[in-house]
């Protein structure tokens, strides 16, 4: 399989890795407009040849895989442009920024006889893959309550990230990982979504300062999503009710400021007991990739389908929706 990267960003270098993990897999093509990024991506794949126009890679016959790491607002047309010309595509999240985008390069994926899924690197976290097993084995009863927190505060950076035209806004930033790992664990039934977008500090970014975003499924069970800049004192990064017990996940005090970039720390609440630390499951190197490859080589099951990717872009398309109407509920679209 051989593989070429349109953009090599800060996640590049992990995906690089990935690569080269996976048997069979060779990076033989890297696009960027910043040749300082091509040449750190060649220093480990000496034989890659470098593009800085990405149309010229992909028409260039030295690649079957796309890895595509440009801005959201970008992923629907490269998706398109590399499906039509017969290139497996993987994703950065969010897959698109509309749900009807992520359904038309579906169709064409499928059309093509192609494959385009998102990474949703986020998924095989080991705070998260620990507290999903513990949810699973039953160790705190039924699921029914599930916040996901992230954030501070702090001045949001002058990057893509915080411009909403680019990102999606807030909600889409890291929504695309909180809100997959939420149906992830409570599924996609949802009968309705409402969301809120605050901006009361930063003018000088375009995303929200404070975005939350509530789920509510046909059973009742509820799971929300709080991004915030404005957080003096923030909440634990997971807080999972059930029947029988709890899960909190405490940012680790050691990342200060950069708290996203370590593992929650897992404590399990049982009544009648006392508090309980729970080590982290340590997970498969590269799992995604790897399972991506043995996908495209003999048909092996995934754990991350593209369909998921879309919901979760559906979810985020209709609390977008619900905030600009005053916190109306709004159900999405789920397939």
């Amino acid at each position: 399989m051989r593989v070429g990267f349109l953009a090599y960003g800060a996640i590049g270098h992990e995906h690089m890795q990935a690569v080269r993990s996976v048997p069979g897999w060779e990076l033989t093509a890297v696009c960027d407009v910043n040749p300082e990024r091509i040449a750190a991506a060649q220093e480990l794949a000496p034989a890659a040849q470098g593009f800085s126009d990405a149309t010229e890679m992909l028409d260039s016959g030295l690649v079957d895989l796309v890895v595509v790491s440009t801005p959201p607002n970008t992923h629907y047309d490269w998706a398109r442009a590399a499906l039509e010309r017969g290139i497996h595509v993987v994703l950065e999240k969010p897959m698109a920024l509309t749900a009807a985008q992520c359904d038309d390069v579906l169709a064409l994926a499928k059309a093509q006889g192609l494959t385009l899924v998102v990474y949703q690197n986020r998924r095989f976290d080991a705070d998260y893959i620990t507290m999903r097993r513990l949810i699973r084995e039953g160790a705190i009863g039924e699921l029914f309550s599930f916040e996901g927190f992230v954030g501070g505060y702090s001045r949001p950076c002058d990057y893509w990230h915080s411009d909403a035209d680019v990102s999606g806004g807030a909600i889409f930033d890291w929504g695309s990982h909180y809100l997959d790992q939420m149906l992830d664990l409570l599924g996609p039934d949802i009968s309705h979504v409402t969301g809120v977008n605050h901006k009361r500090h930063w003018h000088h970014v375009t995303n929200a300062d404070h975005a939350e975003v509530t789920l509510t499924y046909a059973d009742g069970r509820q799971a929300r999503f709080i991004n915030s800049d404005l957080s003096a004192a923030r909440r634990p990064k997971f807080y999972a009710l059930g029947t029988a017990g709890a899960i909190v996940g405490e940012w680790d005090p050691a990342a200060e400021p950069a708290v996203a970039d370590l593992p929650a720390r897992l404590t399990l609440h049982v009544p009648g007991a006392a508090p309980v630390e729970i080590a982290l499951d340590s997970p498969t190197p590269y799992a995604f990739h790897q399972q991506l490859g043995a996908f495209l080589a003999s048909g092996d099951s995934m754990e991350v389908m593209p369909q998921q990717s879309r919901n979760v872009v559906s979810v985020m398309e209709a609390a977008e929706e619900s905030a600009r109407s005053g916190s109306t509920p709004v159900t999405p679209s789920i397939i």
